[in-house]
Order: C-alpha cells, then structure tokens, then sequence
C-alpha cells in the first residue's frame, strides 16, 4: 500500500522523478466515481475532460469494473502464440457493431495509427499495384495522431516536431476541411495510397469540418481508388452524439481506428477495422502486439460497448450537447471574454478573447478548478470540454452554471 501524501508532496515527486512532458492542471486526483473525481484532500470536482474522451462511460463504471476483475481472476494475458476465450467473441462484436469483416487489436491510439498506416501502404504495394517505397498518405495540417516517430513527421505542431528528426517520408499535408485542395492533390498524384483524417480535430481545438466534408472527402477517395482512414479514437465511442462522428455524414471508412472509451479507461485498448480485401494483406508474423488483443483487454472492451450501446450514451451526448451550446451561447452574446463555443454532441470547445500566447485560458482553468470543475486549454486559448456521457441535464446545468459564473470573473 502506498503511503498517503498531500498534493504537495505529489506534485513535488512527479516534478523530481519524471519526465517533464506534461504540464498539468495542479490538482492532484485520488478517486473517481461517474462524472465526479476527488483530489488527496477531498475535494469533489466535475470532470470536463473524461482523460481526453477515455472516460466515456464515467469514472469506474461497475459493468466494466466487475469484467475488469472477473478476467483479472482467471486469465490476463497469453500473447498470440495462443488462442484464448475471449478474443474472438470480442472480435465477432466489434466487427459487427461496426460493419466491418475483421478487426486487428492494439493498445494504445497512437499504435493503431501506425497499424493503419502500414496497412493502407501494404493495401496500395499489393492491391491498388504502387510500386514499392512510392506510396504516400495525405493527412491534414494541425492533425494530431499520437506522438510515434511516423507520426510527428507529418505534423505541423512545432512542439510535436522540434529536435526529433530525421522524419519519415511518404505523407503529404492539406489543408483541413477543404475538399478542393484534397481533389488537386488526388487527382494529380497517383501514388496516393490513402487519406487519413480526424471527423473532428479535437486536439486542435475542436475544430468542427463544414456540413458535407467528410462525405465528399471520401467520395474523392473512392473515386481515385485511395484509402479513407477515419481517425476516431477520440471522436468514437459516441462521443460526438452518434456512435462515430462520421456517422452524422453516413460515411463508412475504408478503416477505422479506435482507442480511448474503448474501454471506458479502465485500459490501454485500440482496434483497426476493416474488410477483407484490405486486412488480409497482412500475414502471420508481419504486424503485432504483445498485450494486443489479450483476454483482459476483450472482456473490458466487450463491457465498455455494452455501456454505451445500453445506456444510449450517444443519445445523451446528442442532448446533453445541444443544450450546453445553446445555454453557454446565451452568455457569450453579451460576453468580452469568450468568442465562441463550437463542437459536436459532448465535446466541445471555448475561445477565449486572447492570443495563443496568453495566460488567460490558464488561469481561467485554474479558477474553474477552484469552483469545482476540471478542464484544460489547448493551444493557448481554446478550452475544451468533454465530460464524461453518463452525465445528466441537472449536472450539466450546474457545470454551465460553474462555467458561466467563472467567466464571468474574467470579463472586462
């Protein structure tokens, strides 16, 4: 049993003893319940982050808790040199919840990124008839993807990229949410394997693409023979108010790739889906994982689909969202301090009236966190909300109220 510090002693051993990645919000977390978390000290706060859209299904939900701890008791981990029970029940339910052939299981977002990546490379070698090394992927401008080697090389995020060269080659950038820079760059360049794309980029800000992007996005792959690789590891799992965010638009990617709420956090689980045509390109021993697809991971993973499916998260998201928008709009058109809110179902954004280079998106964190909600900026003066889906209308109404009355301390 670990000793019980003060926040204080918390913060200041993490800042000896780790690695200064991160910048966190001071506040130091020891319990969590649905919407709710507790610091060491006691003290009860919403959370409006839910670990970045892990935490879908509220913080230790029993369902999954309890699959969590049956599988802990009989088998964790066998790596794929064996068969186990529960992978291929796993497997037969993600596949067909999503309307794909084959699912190939991985841990983190950023390990299913680059599955996808290899397999759209290996689809273009061996079925679209590229030649080998040629092929390349058009991915956006201020896409955020995970943080591997291949995929900091096609960002345009300065912290992202600066001192971690030599980069990797074969992608190509376009503006996002312009489909006629997309349709220059497939119709003039036939090494084009596919086209990896956030429905919504959250880590930019909550960036929401106009009405039909995506659709006609992945009309132009489908006319240029190329891969729509739909990145939703933070828009999927009913975040966005529909069960993926493309669905607002009834595209159907060629891949897909999820993470986060696959497990409504309680584990480092992902998935690449797919049909045959395109995963069968990979054989034994050409792409996987140690703990991918391990029988702990598929339990969890098969109760956190049950929550969502169940408890109809992506309804309350769709509910839940249109009225924090609306009820947050009310106070912006009279406010100095915030431009805009924007998003989609349960993830959503604030642009405070500042430069990326200011404080104040800070500091208003800090107070938020002061009158008991958690949330955090991103890049500079965007603050994102995106509290767990199990969250009901009068918990929503009072976090607005919080929100409200928070800013309002900021105004002018």
């Amino acid at each position: 049993m670990s000793q019980k510090i003060t926040s204080a002693q918390a913060i200041e051993l993490e800042n000896k003893y780790g690695a200064h990645n991160y910048h966190p919000l001071p506040v130091v977390l020891s319990k969590g319940e649905g919407v709710y978390v507790w610091d060491v000290e006691g003290k009860k706060y919403y959370d409006f982050l839910s670990a970045y859209s892990a935490v879908n299904q509220g913080h230790c939900h029993p369902k999954i808790v309890e699959a969590m701890h049956q599988q802990a008791n009989t088998l964790m981990l066998t790596s794929r040199a064996f068969y186990n029970d529960k992978l291929g029940q796993y497997e037969e339910k993600i596949t067909k919840l999503f309307g794909f052939n084959k699912i190939l299981p991985m841990n983190s977002g950023a390990e299913a990124v680059e599955t996808a990546l290899k397999l759209c490379r290996k689809w273009a070698y061996e079925k679209k008839g590229l030649f080998e090394n040629q092929a390349q992927i058009v991915v956006c401008e201020n896409n955020f993807h995970g943080r591997t080697t291949t995929i900091i090389s096609f960002s345009n995020d300065p912290d992202a990229r600066q001192n971690y060269g030599p980069y990797t080659d074969g992608f190509i950038r376009v503006e996002y949410n312009n489909t006629d820079a997309l349709r220059a760059i497939l119709e003039n360049n036939k090494n084009i394997a596919g086209f990896l794309v956030e429905p919504i980029q959250g880590e930019a800000g909550v960036y929401v693409p106009d009405a039909g992007y995506l659709a006609e996005a992945k009309l132009l792959c489908e006319q240029n023979n190329v891969l729509f690789i739909a990145d939703e590891v933070q828009t999927g799992i009913a975040r966005t108010g529909k069960m993926l965010a493309v669905d607002h638009e009834n595209v159907k990617p060629d891949i897909l790739v999820l993470g986060k709420a696959l497990s409504g956090g309680a584990y480092p689980i992902s998935a690449v889906l797919a049909n045959d045509e395109i995963m069968n390109v990979i054989k034994p021993g050409q792409h996987g994982s140690t703990f991918g697809g391990n029988p702990m991971a598929a339990a969890i993973a098969m109760a956190a689909l049950d929550v969502v499916i169940d408890e109809k998260l992506a309804d309350n998201a769709e509910k839940l969202g249109q009225l924090f928008r609306s009820e947050l709009n009310k106070y912006i058109d009279t406010s100095n301090i915030c431009n805009l809110v924007r998003g989609k179902g349960l993830l959503n954004a604030i642009v405070i009236n500042d430069s990326e280079e200011s404080e104040t998106a800070w500091n208003i964190c800090l107070k938020l966190r002061d009158n008991g909600l958690l949330a955090k900026p991103t890049h500079g003066n965007i603050i994102r909300f995106a509290p767990p889906l199990v969250m009901n209308e009068e918990q929503l109404l009072d976090c607005v109220r919080i929100i409200i009355e928070t800013l309002k301390e900021f105004e002018n």
